[in-house]
């Protein structure tokens, strides 16, 4: 963690020249290298004391908006928070204790999504838990099929 040390100076451009230094031209293709990663350990992999996960959500919405790409971002990030909650896949068995954890990692995902996008996340959280994909469903990108079909890249 970064004990807050994260916000000193320009965090923007320690975050940056560290990609570079990983010989990746954006932060998000940073981050798409590893898909299932969590926010937290991306930043811990660029500076475990000096970057937090949630300037690293910054820098990627930044460059999602960029390139009109944040469907696709918002996609990834639900990835990671599944592969978080459930590193085996989708559960088999939706109980009262499954779908509190579907509904933990949804919320997750809902809190790391941009205005633009809510409305859109709070459906497809939905349809995930009327329609539940099969169990061991397990996204390891953004352009998982399933995704694309319930999160199509049509920007909001």
């Amino acid at each position: 963690m970064s004990n807050g040390h994260s916000w000193k100076g320009n965090w923007e451009a320690r975050i940056y020249e560290r990609v570079r230094e990983r010989g990746f031209a954006s932060l998000t293709a940073f981050a798409e290298a590893r898909p299932t990663a969590s926010l937290v350990a991306l930043a811990e992999e660029l500076g475990r004391d000096d970057i937090a996960g949630v300037q690293i959500f910054s820098g990627l919405v930044a460059e999602a908006e960029s390139s009109k790409q944040l469907t696709r971002l918002v996609r990834g990030q639900l990835v990671r928070e599944l592969y978080a909650c459930f590193p085996n896949g989708w559960p088999s068995v939706l109980d009262d204790d499954a779908r509190l954890e579907v509904a933990i990692a949804l919320g997750h995902w809902f809190s790391h999504t941009p205005e633009t996008h809510k409305e859109r996340v709070d459906r497809v959280g939905d349809a995930l838990l009327a329609h539940p994909p099969p169990p061991g469903w397990k996204p390891l990108g953004p352009d998982d099929e399933l995704l694309r079909t319930l999160l199509p890249d049509e920007e909001a």
